[in-house]
C-alpha cells in the first residue's frame, strides 16, 4: 500500500504551524514559520517543509484540515476547518489519553481545557482581552528590556530572587520593568519575575485538575515556564514532546477521522 498521510495546520496570528501524520496518527513532519502578511504562502512553506521531513509528497495527502486565526485562507485544505479549542484538545488527549487540563500559551491568547479520560471537553476558557500572560507580552518585555528574545530562558534560569510585578496590564507592566531597571535590580531577577507573572496571568483563569499538562509555542521556546509552573501548582506537568504542534496534530487526526467516515460512506453506498 503506497504510503497515506494526513495534514493539519494551524494558522496562529503570531505563528503558522503544520502536522503530517500517519495513519496511526503519530507525526511524522511538522514546520513552523511566522505567520506574516501572506497567510497562504506561509501555509504553503510550511507543508512544503513538513512533507519533506515526512518523506513524502502532496499527492500521499489524504485529507487536510485547518484551524486557528487565519484557517480559511488555506488552498490546500480539504476538509472544514475546526475550532482551536478542539483541535487542541485532540492534540494533547493523543498525547496523554486520560483526564487532563490543558493551559495552552500562545502568542496572542491562552487557554484553559479540561477534558475528560475519554477527551471530552468539560469547559474551557479563553483569556482574549489583555496580552499579559501570552507570547505578545514576552515579545514586549523583551524589545524593551533590549534582550533577545531567545536568550529570556537561560537569564531566568540564572535569577537569584524574583522581581514580581504587580500590574494586570503589559503596558504598565512594561513601565514596572523600566522602575527596576532604574533602581539597578539584577535583569536575570526581571525576567523571572516576567516569567513569573506570565503563569500567574495562566493559572488565574480557571481551577486545575490533577493532571496538567502544557502546550504552545511560548513553552517550546522557554521550558524554564515549565519548571516554573510545577513549582507553582505544587506537582509535575506533563508536556508533549512537540508542544507547539498539538493544535495542528490535533487538526491533523481530525483529519484522519473526515477520511475513515469517508471512506465509511463509500462502502454504504
Amino acid at each position: 500500500m503506497a504510503k497515506q498521510v494526513y495534514v493539519g495546520l494551524d494558522m496562529g496570528a503570531s505563528r503558522t504551524k503544520v502536522a503530517v501524520i500517519d495513519r496511526h496518527g503519530a507525526m511524522i513532519g511538522y514546520a513552523a514559520k511566522k505567520s506574516g502578511v501572506d497567510f497562504a504562502a506561509t501555509a504553503a512553506d510550511c507543508l512544503d517543509t513538513a512533507l519533506e521531513l515526512a518523506g513524502v509528497n502532496q499527492e500521499t495527502i489524504v485529507d487536510a484540515v485547518a484551524t486557528g486565526y487565519g484557517r480559511n485562507n488555506v488552498a490546500f485544505i480539504t476538509e472544514k476547518s475546526k475550532t482551536e479549542i478542539g483541535c487542541h484538545a485532540r492534540g494533547c488527549h493523543y498525547c496523554f489519553p486520560e483526564a487532563i487540563t490543558i493551559l495552552d500559551i500562545g502568542g496572542q491568547d491562552n487557554k484553559i481545557i479540561k477534558l475528560d479520560a475519554e477527551g471530552r471537553r468539560d469547559s474551557f476558557k479563553m483569556n482574549r482581552k489583555c496580552a499579559a500572560g501570552t507570547g505578545a507580552f514576552l515579545e514586549e518585555m523583551s524589545s524593551r528590556l533590549d534582550i533577545p528574545l531567545n536568550e529570556m530562558n537561560n537569564l531566568a534560569r540564572q535569577a537569584t530572587e524574583t522581581i514580581k510585578l504587580g500590574s494586570y496590564c503589559t503596558v504598565f507592566s512594561a513601565t514596572e520593568v523600566l522602575e527596576n531597571i532604574r533602581h539597578g535590580k539584577p535583569v536575570a531577577d526581571i525576567i523571572k519575575g516576567i516569567f513569573y507573572s506570565m503563569i500567574q496571568r495562566v493559572l488565574e483563569m480557571d481551577s486545575l485538575t490533577e493532571k496538567v499538562v502544557l502546550s504552545g509555542g511560548v513553552v517550546a521556546h522557554n521550558p524554564y515556564l515549565v519548571e516554573m509552573t510545577a513549582k507553582l501548582i505544587g506537582r509535575p506537568v506533563l508536556l508533549p514532546e512537540f508542544p507547539q504542534f498539538t493544535g495542528a496534530h490535533g487538526a491533523a487526526l481530525y483529519a484522519m477521522d473526515a477520511a475513515a467516515e469517508k471512506a465509511a460512506n463509500k462502502k454504504e453506498e
